[in-house]
């Protein structure tokens, strides 16, 4: 059976900001009610850097995820996680399985650009 997707318009996909950005610092986050790290992502200067929790510790080691560029929504509010901060939603796509493949770029570019 398809599934229905809900129809959107240019303007709602334009006001998403869906940035890339790099990891720069991974942390334990013992106090999740699924197992996730603590990510620091750099989103270039116009943005700086903003926290993450990210339940990919299945697919992804602290050492993979340093360095490694992402794509993230930048614009969501910041939402209470535990006693984490989370400031941006990172992307990424989930299997069956329930673990989740990050979505990144396929080339190295500046961290801060937004998808179009």
């Amino acid at each position: 059976m398809k599934r229905t997707m809900e129809t959107i318009n240019w303007q709602d996909f334009e006001r998403i900001e869906l940035r890339t950005g790099t990891i720069v610092e991974v942390n334990d986050f013992p106090e999740a009610r699924q197992p996730a790290w603590k990510l620091l992502i750099d989103f270039g200067s116009e943005i700086g850097t903003r926290k993450s929790s990210a339940q990919i510790t299945d697919l992804y080691s602290r050492e993979e995820l340093i360095g490694k560029q992402i794509i993230a929504v930048l614009n969501f509010p910041p939402k209470q996680i535990g006693p984490f901060m989370s400031e941006c939603l990172v992307t990424g796509f989930s299997q069956e399985n329930g673990s989740v493949v990050l979505a990144a770029p396929d080339k190295t570019i500046a961290n801060g650009l937004k998808i179009s």
